[in-house]
C-alpha cells in the first residue's frame, strides 16, 4: 500500500478529524471535524504525461459546515463538531451530501462555476444598483469564462428534532428519505421536508432511572427501502421493517451473542457495547465493531456470529487503566471493501486492523509520519505481550492509546482506504507497477 497525502497541521482540538466518507463513486472523499468545517477532496484525473499521479486526491472544497450554538432553554452549549457525513447518489452535476453535529443535520449541495453573467442592465460588473436615468440601450447579459469556483450552499436545515446527540444518519435506497439517530430515538426524515419527522423507532422508558440500554449506531439496508438496523450498548442488534408498524418497538429480528460466563468480567457490559454496525454491500451481513472485536452477522442467523475477529486482544489484560484513562469508551467504526471479503478497523498507537474473510489471513498496518512518504509500502506490524520481544515488533506497554484511529473509509470499488489519524488524514492505496 502507499501513502498517497496526508494533510499536515498542528493537533489543535478543531483540526481533529470525526468523520471520513467516500462518495458512492469513489471520486470524492469528505471529512468533517471538530471544528465543525467539512473538506471535500476530488480524485485526480489520469493523464498521459503522468498516469502514475491517477489516484491522487486533492483539496476540492472547504467549507464551515457547522458553528456552536447554545441551548437557552437548557442551558446547553451544542458543539460544532461534525458526527457524519453521508453523500447522496449524484444525480446531475452537483455533489450533495449531509451532515450533522449533535443536534442539527444540514444538506449541502457543492457545485462548479466556470462562467459569470455580464452586461446586466440594472446593475453594473460589481453588482451595485445603476442610476436608471444613466441607461440609454438595452444590454442582453452574457455569460464569460471565470476561473473554476467550487461553491458549497447550505440547501435545507433539519432541526428540533432531537433531544439527545445524533449518533448517525442514514441515506435510505429510495433515495427520498434518510434517518437520524440520537441514544434513545430514531426519526425517519423526507429529503425535501424540513419542519417534520417521524419517529420510528422510540426506546425511551417513562421512568428515566429504568434506563439499562441506549441506541449507539443505525444503518439503513443498502437494498430493502422498509430495512433498517440498530445496534444497542447492551451488545445486540435489532433489525427493523417499516411494513410492520409505523412505530418499529418490536423488531423482526433480534441478534445477540450470549456471553462466556467463564468471561464474565466487571468490563463485560462495557466493553460488549456495538460502537458501529455495517450492512454489507451484497446486504447479506452485517458486521458490527465492540471495544475488542469485529462480528460478521448472517441476516439468516440470529442466535450467533457467523466470524469473530479478534482487533486488540492483547488489551484484554490493560482494561483497568484502558477504563481508568476513559479509553475503554472509545468508539471504533468499521468498513467492508467493495466486494465484501476484506473488513478494515482501526486501534491504537495509529495502528488500523485488516481481516480477509476468504483466507482468514489479517494484518495490522500503521499509519504514521515516518512512513509516509509517497509511494512508501507499508510494514505489517506486531505487539508482542510479555516474554522477549523481537526487533520488529512492539510491546504491548509501550502503545499510546492517545494516538487511536476511530474513523476509516474504503474507496467503493478500488483498494483505496482514507484512514483518519487524530488531524492527519493518511490515503494509500493497492500498490500499482
Amino acid at each position: 500500500m502507499h501513502l498517497l497525502e496526508e494533510d499536515q497541521g498542528r493537533c489543535v482540538r478543531a483540526d481533529i478529524i470525526s468523520t471520513v466518507e467516500f462518495n458512492s463513486s469513489g471520486e470524492l472523499l469528505a471529512t468533517g471535524d471538530k471544528g465543525g468545517r467539512v473538506v471535500v477532496f476530488q480524485r485526480e484525473q489520469e493523464s498521459k504525461n503522468q498516469p502514475h499521479r491517477r489516484g491522487e486526491y486533492n483539496v476540492y472544497s472547504t467549507f464551515q459546515s457547522h458553528e456552536p450554538e447554545f441551548d437557552y432553554l437548557k442551558s446547553l452549549e451544542i458543539e460544532e463538531k461534525i458526527n457524519k457525513i453521508r453523500w447522496l447518489p449524484q444525480q446531475n452535476a452537483a455533489y450533495f451530501l449531509l451532515s450533522t453535529n449533535d443536534k442539527t443535520v444540514k444538506l449541502w449541495k457543492i457545485s462548479e462555476r466556470d462562467k459569470r453573467p455580464e452586461g446586466y442592465n440594472l446593475k453594473d460588473e460589481d453588482g451595485r444598483i445603476r442610476d436608471p436615468t444613466t441607461i440609454t440601450a438595452l444590454r442582453v447579459p452574457v455569460l464569460r469564462p471565470m476561473d473554476l469556483m467550487v461553491e458549497a450552499t447550505p440547501r435545507r436545515v433539519f432541526s428540533n428534532a432531537h433531544t439527545y446527540h445524533i449518533n448517525s444518519i442514514s441515506v435510505n435506497s429510495d433515495y427520498e428519505t434518510y434517518m437520524s439517530t440520537d441514544d434513545l430515538r430514531i426519526n425517519l426524515w423526507n429529503l425535501e421536508i424540513t419542519n417534520r419527522s417521524f419517529n420510528i423507532v422510540d426506546i425511551k422508558p417513562s421512568n428515566m432511572e429504568e434506563l439499562t440500554e441506549v441506541i449507539t449506531a443505525a444503518e439503513f439496508h443498502p437494498n430493502h427501502c422498509n430495512t433498517f438496523v440498530y445496534s444497542s450498548s447492551k451488545g445486540s442488534i435489532r433489525l427493523c421493517d417499516m411494513r410492520a408498524a409505523a412505530l418499529c418497538d418490536n423488531h423482526s429480528k433480534f441478534f445477540e451473542e450470549p456471553e462466556d460466563p467463564s468471561n464474565r468480567s466487571f468490563f463485560s457490559e462495557i466493553i460488549s457495547s456495538i460502537s458501529d454496525v455495517k450492512f454489507s454491500h451484497s446486504g447479506r451481513y452485517l458486521m458490527t465493531r465492540d471495544y475488542l472485536t469485529v462480528k460478521v452477522w448472517d441476516l439468516n442467523m440470529e442466535n450467533k456470529p457467523l466470524e469473530t475477529y479478534q482487533v486488540h486482544d492483547y488489551l484484554r489484560s490493560k482494561l483497568c487503566s484502558l477504563y481508568e484513562n476513559d479509553c475503554i469508551f472509545d468508539k471504533f467504526e468499521c468498513v467492508w471493501n467493495g466486494t465484501d471479503s476484506v473488513l478494515m478497523t482501526g486501534s491504537y498507537n495509529n495502528f488500523f486492523r485488516m481481516f480477509d474473510r476468504n483466507t482468514k489471513r489479517d494484518v495490522t498496518l500503521e499509519a504514521s509520519r515516518e512512513n509516509s512518504k509517497p509511494r512508501a509500502i507499508l510494514k505489517p506490524r506486531k505487539v508482542c505481550v510479555g516474554g522477549k520481544r523481537r526487533k520488529d515488533e512492539i510491546s504491548v506497554d509501550s502503545l499510546d492509546f492517545s494516538k487511536k484511529i476511530l474513523h476509516t473509509a474504503w474507496h467503493p470499488s478500488e483498494n483505496i482506504i482514507a484512514v483518519a489519524a487524530t488531524n492527519n488524514l493518511y490515503i494509500f492505496q493497492d500498490k500499482v507497477n
